[in-house]
């Protein structure tokens, strides 16, 4: 038996980056994008290479475009941290697996190291195949859980759940990463949000501004921890996004959200050291009279468009700074 299995990127809508220091945040799924792992019983354990992994290059130019691409690191520690938790998470509930060994493959057409959960769409394809695989299941609630300490705990990746919640429930989601749900339950309260009463969204990104999520969450984290007043206010505002803003979307109000919107890129730019590329994507859009915000930690951004006629503009203009842009699929 052939098993296929998949998680989708995503956008963060309202409050990240706070999902990583106890705070509420708004995220949808995007199906335009995909990570999808193939598993098939074989005599070995075996984990092969995608282009992300390979080391073989035609030319000088393709390695330092790969290496631009993809970064130092492909998908395989991921599937190797996400096996190693599935494995550990079984065996602490003294439940053994069988002795059976598999070929796993992985493809994904996620940009890379833009802000749009490539990293966390792998390794929750991988353990919703293992699954099938042993025919076991890890609860709904777990699985975000588990899926983050493969890369916090096993890669040392900075990281929130916000990404693993969104690609394990789908949809919209409003979640909450209170301390005292995450500490006395180990996951937050996840509320799905009907998809219909999202308005007219657009993501837009470039991988020339592509930035990986533990250059933004190391000093973030750290400073955090250290107290900083600034960045702890801020957390709590960027949840106080979230909240109000999951009024505006059942409601309805659209002018609302929009400015929920850009009030959480200009708190972020206010704490954070941004790169005049990626402030140009969201100034892009602003220009335009387009609500925008960061997408994520890297170079994706997330807006709102009212007419064909905007998203028209909208493209012109992320086409003149070498951007692509989408409309989701949720």
């Amino acid at each position: 038996m052939i098993i296929h299995t998949q998680a989708h990127a995503r956008a963060a809508l309202l409050g990240n980056p706070s999902d990583g220091y106890y705070g509420k945040t708004i995220a949808f799924i995007i199906r335009n994008f995909t990570a999808e792992v193939t598993l098939w019983e074989s005599p070995e354990l075996e984990i092969l290479d995608s282009d992300e992994d390979r080391s073989r290059f035609r030319s000088l130019d393709d390695l330092v475009h790969q290496t631009r691409l993809y970064g130092y690191y492909g998908g395989v520690r991921l599937i190797k941290a996400a096996i190693k938790k599935f494995a550990e998470h079984f065996a602490a509930r003294s439940i053994v697996l069988p002795h059976r060994n598999f070929t796993l493959r992985y493809h994904s057409t996620i940009p890379r190291l833009v802000g749009l959960g490539g990293s966390s769409a792998i390794v929750v394809a991988v353990m919703r195949a293992l699954m099938r695989f042993y025919d076991l299941e890890i609860p709904k609630t777990i699985l975000p859980t588990l899926a983050l300490h493969a890369e916090t705990e096993e890669l040392k990746i900075p990281a929130g759940l916000q990404d693993r919640v969104i690609q394990t429930y789908e949809g919209v989601v409003y979640m909450n990463f209170a301390r005292h749900l995450l500490e006395t339950q180990g996951y937050g309260a996840y509320e799905p949000l009907p998809k219909d009463c999202l308005p007219s969204l657009f993501v837009a990104y470039s991988e020339e501004h592509a930035e990986g999520t533990e250059v933004t969450h190391s000093d973030l984290r750290s400073r955090f921890d250290r107290g900083d007043r600034a960045v702890v206010a801020a957390m709590r505002k960027f949840a106080s996004f979230a909240e109000q803003g999951r009024d505006a979307i059942v409601a309805g109000d659209t002018a609302r959200l929009g400015e929920l919107m850009n009030a959480n890129f200009d708190l972020r730019r206010s704490i954070m050291t941004l790169k005049p590329g990626q402030i140009a994507m969201v100034e892009a859009a602003r220009t335009l009279g387009a609500p925008c915000k960061f997408a994520g930690s890297g170079g994706a951004v997330v807006g709102l468009y009212d007419s064909e006629k905007q998203y028209a503009a909208l493209r012109d203009a992320y086409r003149a700074l070498g951007c692509k842009i989408i409309k989701p699929k949720t």
